[in-house]
């Protein structure tokens, strides 16, 4: 059985009807310039389909730095609230939210990156996944069950 590995996005082509698909570090892809913001463009050689470096990860298409992203998921991990990080950073809670959802589809490349560039611990990021797994859908509460909770129903 072949074992799975990580790989880079920028080490094979993300085009499904490239003969190449799936081939990491297969030597189809080469660097193509970079976008007005600074990212690496990369090429594949065999199908010409054009994309970016941080295709696939949790930077991809955000206007905020990747430094800036790593940094408020650190601020939740250390257990600040997303109102704090709005306070502290300009950053709309909603987007701190979104870059949550999103850096659970990525937990090992993530917890490496915190690990390794934060002062993080294993229980922070613990936390930190454990309040990521309690963003779920909001439920409505019965308003019955409101005034039960409050003492009111027992009136």
């Amino acid at each position: 059985m072949k074992a799975n590995r990580l790989a880079l996005a920028g080490s094979f082509c993300w085009n499904s009807d490239c003969p190449d698909y799936g081939l990491i570090d297969h030597g189809n892809i080469v660097k193509y310039g970079r976008t007005d913001k600074g990212t690496q463009r990369l090429k594949c050689k065999t199908c010409g389909i054009v994309s970016v470096a941080n295709k696939g990860t949790v930077f991809y298409g955000e206007h905020h730095s990747p430094k800036e992203i790593l940094e408020c998921l650190v601020m939740v991990a250390e257990r600040n609230s997303l109102a704090s990080i709005h306070r502290i950073k300009g950053i709309k809670e909603e987007t701190v939210n979104t870059w949550l959802r999103e850096a659970a589809n990525h937990v090992e490349v993530i917890e490496s990156l915190l690990l390794a560039n934060y002062s993080l611990t294993r229980v922070q990021l613990d936390a930190m996944w454990a309040y990521v797994g309690h963003k779920g859908e909001k439920v409505d509460i019965p308003k019955r069950l409101i005034g039960a909770a409050s003492g009111e129903a027992l009136r």
